[in-house]
């Protein structure tokens, strides 16, 4: 395997945009979509992945166990489209696992993916946003892009963006923290092979698109957060992981922090990238480690070892959060 890539570097190179649309490039595209009992909205979502200004593309419906119909609108859709679609059955065991089946089972042949919730509405500028991006990238160099969302109140039709990074993204961030959100998620074709080799080797996860910003930060590929929204985020009861704001929905964060949720989570973390040590750069395996140490050190030395491994949250709310958590022994 190989030992990270020859621009080996601690923090991804990172580019916030706004990057001006272009006209489609004809790449095509590979949309990867979770489903799972999601009749109220699915067909909504369809319809603006339809009417994307990026023509070039092609659906894998990934169903999880559905009996309310989804399978039905997936099928009528395809027969009204032109785009190709295949329609497969999901392991049955939640969202990430779904999700990494279709990673795992990627073909041999990159090409550009993307990840898509089956309840959103994504903006025409979508995916010619994300691909004018990454072609600036070397195409031998991973690259993962992501961006804002219109975090959408559907039923009263109440929209705010979602946060702007403060920071810069990377792997001291992913470690304790999540910013691509996998419904914006595109990544180049290099970032593709390495995600489908990796997959293989890594067992369960949190959520793909945390370990999506883990394993690309880590071997030293590229980041592209843009600050254009590219979609609007529904927000509803069934929300499997959704962006509530207001003291109730943060109260509710902390509480599962102290009942171990947030350690839980972190440690499933880095046991996928020490399943993957030898695809990270050094630095990044450094400080794997030292963060790993940390984890399993006494006070005071556990904050102090936390500080040295250079950890980092992006809004100030947060990283007083991370080191209340810390101290308590819940991360």
């Amino acid at each position: 395997m190989k030992t990270g890539l020859d621009h080996q570097q601690q923090v991804a190179d990172v580019q916030v945009m706004p990057v001006a649309p272009a006209s489609s490039a004809p790449v095509p595209v590979l949309i990867l979509m979770g489903v799972y009992n999601g009749a109220r909205h699915l067909a909504e979502q369809l319809e603006s992945l339809a009417a994307q200004d990026h023509v070039n593309w092609r659906l894998l419906c990934s169903d999880d166990g559905s009996s309310d119909g989804s399978q039905q609108i997936i099928r009528s859709f395809a027969g009204q489209n032109r785009h190709p679609l295949e329609l497969r059955q999901g392991p049955g065991q939640g969202f990430s696992r779904n999700f990494m089946q279709m990673i795992r089972n990627l073909e041999e042949s990159p090409e550009y993916i993307s990840f898509s919730d089956q309840d959103d509405i994504w903006l025409p500028h979508k995916l010619s946003r994300a691909l004018t991006a990454l072609s600036k990238v070397p195409a031998t160099v991973p690259a993962l892009y992501a961006s804002r969302q219109w975090v959408w109140e559907s039923d009263t039709q109440r929209k705010r963006l979602s946060a702007r990074l403060q920071r810069p993204a990377g792997f001291r961030n992913a470690l304790v923290e999540n910013i691509a959100t996998g419904n914006t998620i595109v990544l180049n074709p290099a970032a593709a092979g390495l995600v489908r080799e990796a997959a293989r080797l890594t067992g369960d996860v949190f959520a793909h698109d945390w370990w999506l910003y883990l394993l690309i930060s880590g071997v030293g590929g590229r980041i592209l957060f843009d600050e254009e929204p590219g979609l609007l985020y529904r927000q509803h009861g069934a929300n499997v992981i959704g962006e509530g704001a207001g003291i109730r929905a943060q109260l509710r964060r902390k509480y599962a922090v102290m009942q171990g949720a947030f350690a839980q989570r972190v440690g499933g973390n880095l046991q996928a990238m020490q399943a993957v040590a030898p695809l990270l750069t050094p630095d990044t395996r450094s400080t794997l480690e030292r963060f790993t140490a940390a984890r399993q050190s006494h006070l005071p030395c556990r904050l102090w070892r936390f500080y040295q491994s250079g950890v980092y949250r992006q809004s100030r709310a947060s990283r007083f959060g991370f080191w209340g958590g810390a101290a308590l022994g819940r991360v």
